[in-house]
């Protein structure tokens, strides 16, 4: 059986080709097993996953849960808000107490840049990455990759700009790894404060103009807005946001060609995209979310059998 190169999921840029491969393949069997009537199978029973949030998560929470309830694996929830975390206690302090209730793998979304990094280095145990800070979201790019794969046959050659936030979306960096990686080209459109001074040394292109940018592409991969993050006004309005950034269904008719819509969500409907562009027969977003499960699958049955 072939293995990942890695004994963590802490960024895309740790990944080879072969491993984005890998996982895909395994990815396809997974799928398979979550459209039967029985969605389980016995492959972790023996393992225990803890899912370490520090920071507010929904869809990739639950997409991880029930991954790994779909491996048959015992599943730990720690949220930090409600935890010691807020009384002062250490990350690596954290995480030993729940290691120490024998722990295999840790899946951890947390504020800061790096935090896997800095936990793989202290911790015995199998780290997987649910985003960190404006850094990385590896599971993200994975089944955004493997969407596009899916609808179109092949990542490799095909044309995908990324609009919208660049600045602060960790979304954003772990798909231009992984799309580049994959031989993909990639351009990234939107307002200027938003797009990081060195995205050019990433081989990526920067497209001001969404008409121009949106010609171009096979792919659009929409961000929203993390109005969270935003500790400054970096455009003037959210309408005026729009206006030059967002998606209708008007401009996705007048293009010159017909282009597959991407979303990692939650979507800000009327900002990024209207409804009818979300819901439209060109949208693959509900497709990201059913493949997020079976890429989740993957990641954690490779990284599982890694675990002596």
């Amino acid at each position: 059986m072939s293995e990942l190169s890695v004994n963590h999921l802490l960024g895309i840029k740790y990944l080879k080709e072969k491993d984005i491969q890998l996982i895909f393949e395994t990815a396809d069997h997974f799928k398979e097993v979550i459209n039967r009537s029985i969605k389980k199978v016995p492959s972790l029973r023996d393992i225990t996953i803890a899912n370490v949030f520090f920071e507010n998560s929904t869809r990739t929470k639950l997409s991880f849960e029930l991954a790994e309830k779909r491996l048959s694996a015992d599943v730990i929830n720690f949220s930090a808000g409600q935890s010691s975390v807020k009384k002062g206690e250490t990350l690596v302090d954290t995480v030993n107490n729940i290691l120490s209730m024998k722990v295999d793998m840790v899946v951890m979304r947390h504020p800061n840049p790096g935090a896997g990094i800095f936990l793989s280095k202290h911790v015995k145990a199998a780290i997987v990455n649910a985003g960190d800070g404006a850094h990385e979201h590896p599971t993200q790019a994975l089944l955004d990759s493997y969407s596009i794969r899916e609808k179109l046959g092949d990542v490799a050659g095909k044309n995908v700009v990324i609009v919208g936030d660049i600045l602060h979306s960790r979304v954003a960096l772990s798909n231009i790894f992984a799309l580049k990686l994959q031989g993909a080209n990639v351009k990234v459109c939107g307002p200027k404060t938003l797009i990081p001074k060195y995205i050019e040394s990433l081989g990526v292109e920067v497209e001001t103009d969404l008409r121009k940018a949106l010609n171009w592409c096979d792919v659009a991969n929409m961000l929203r807005i993390q109005n969270e993050r935003l500790d400054i006004s970096y455009f003037p309005t959210t309408r005026e946001y729009t206006q030059q950034f967002g998606v209708n269904k008007k401009l996705l008719e007048s293009l010159d060609k017909e282009i597959v819509i991407m979303h990692p969500g939650p979507i800000n409907r009327g900002v990024e995209i209207t409804s009818d562009v979300a819901d439209s027969k060109q949208s693959i977003i509900l497709n990201q979310v059913e493949n997020g499960v079976a890429i989740r699958m993957a990641v954690i049955y490779l990284l599982a059998s890694k675990i002596k």
